[in-house]
């Protein structure tokens, strides 16, 4: 089994799922934003290029294809990701942490382990899991990074129903102060679900990306 030190994105799910985090929901925002986090802007023009990756990843792969078919509204899932990451990176900065590219490096060596030193099988298993495109994969272990030493510094074991909830809650004490405005265009935030509208997003990981869950290509 791959070394795991970082929680389970699945827990990503959950960090929105908060009035605090809604408290702006939808309204205006400035011209050319998908949304606005504190004062970050995150473009129209940022998204597409996400958008434009995915599927052009995707194309070159039928399981790729097969994810966006059951994606549903693509524009949406992905700018839910960015404003996630966005509440994410206030909470680390907000700890007092930071995430290095060297940890980064050895959560990506540890996962490819499990494909036997093949780049291009963990791509394909990452693409067809969880919707990351190939340039996004380091920003994807990032993430497991991070989430992984904010729950450790809230004193739990990453992964563990216990750190996940102390995570959610050290979200929700940080973005109190930020505020998120998401244009119209895309929904709104639901405070049920933690994502822009009735949206689900199928790509949350809730476990290291595995072989056999890859596509079964001889991996």
């Amino acid at each position: 089994m791959v070394r795991r030190t970082a929680v389970p994105l699945a827990a990503a799910a959950l960090l929105l799922a908060s009035p605090a985090l809604t408290a702006c929901g939808s309204g205006p925002v400035h011209t050319g934003s998908a949304a606005v986090v504190g004062d970050h802007r995150i473009t129209v023009a940022t998204l597409q290029s996400q958008v434009n990756d995915l599927r052009s990843a995707a194309e070159k792969s039928p399981q790729g294809q097969q994810l966006l078919q059951s994606a549903g509204n693509l524009p949406t899932q992905l700018l839910g990701r960015l404003v996630e990451d966005q509440v994410l990176d206030r909470t680390l900065a907000d700890q007092g942490l930071s995430v290095t590219a060297s940890e980064v490096q050895q959560e990506h060596a540890a996962a490819l382990q499990q494909f036997g030193g093949s780049e291009t099988q963990l791509d394909a298993a990452l693409l067809g899991q969880y919707g990351v495109a190939p340039q996004d994969i380091d920003h994807f272990f990032q993430r497991n990074v991070a989430f992984g030493k904010i729950i450790q510094h809230l004193g739990y074991q990453p992964g563990s129903d216990g750190g996940n909830a102390a995570l959610q809650q050290a979200v929700v004490k940080t973005s109190k102060s930020v505020g998120v405005t998401i244009n119209p265009r895309y929904g709104t935030w639901d405070a049920s679900k933690g994502t822009i509208g009735s949206v689900s997003d199928p790509w949350v990981v809730n476990k290291t990306p595995t072989q056999t869950a890859a596509g079964g290509q001889g991996m």
